[in-house]
């Protein structure tokens, strides 16, 4: 049995190009009805979501967490972490589209740590991340990680 399980929704109506979705967060309820459009994945995101925004939310999420916790092991528990996420979609040269890439930024305060400790312990997450996990082989997954003091 899952350690975890969560749950989202979404109701499509019409065709990929003119209809559009209503995404529910179902686990949580933190977003209900949020809308998300092939324009929004393609074109503009406009206050609506896309697959790619939330994947890169996940991995965001995922990577900080695992990054607090390795650090918090070696002793030196970070203050903070900002991590950013992007998620690259592009078309495919035989047709349609795949996420092809993820960036991963962290910038962070840790006491007693330097620069190529911290860029070791955020490699290292890169690897523990599950959501790191669930991409590999199949997403190019960069990291770029600044000590800040």
């Amino acid at each position: 049995m899952a350690q975890a399980e969560r749950r989202a929704t979404t109701v499509w109506t019409g065709d990929l190009m003119s209809g559009n979705g209503r995404l529910t967060l179902a686990s949580s309820g933190v977003l209900t009805d949020t809308p998300v459009t092939w324009a929004s994945r393609t074109e503009q995101p406009d206050g609506r979501t896309s697959p790619e925004e939330l994947l890169a939310a996940a991995h965001a999420s995922c990577f900080s967490m695992a990054l607090s916790a390795g650090l918090a092991r070696g002793r030196t528990p970070p203050e903070r972490l900002e991590v950013s996420a992007v998620c690259s979609l592009d078309r495919k040269p035989e047709g349609g589209f795949k996420v092809t890439a993820m960036a991963l930024t962290v910038r962070g305060r840790v006491p007693g740590l330097d620069q190529a400790g911290f860029e070791q312990a955020a490699q290292a997450a890169k690897e523990g991340c599950p959501i790191s996990g669930a991409l590999a082989g199949n997403v190019d997954i960069t990291l770029s990680a600044t000590l800040e003091s």
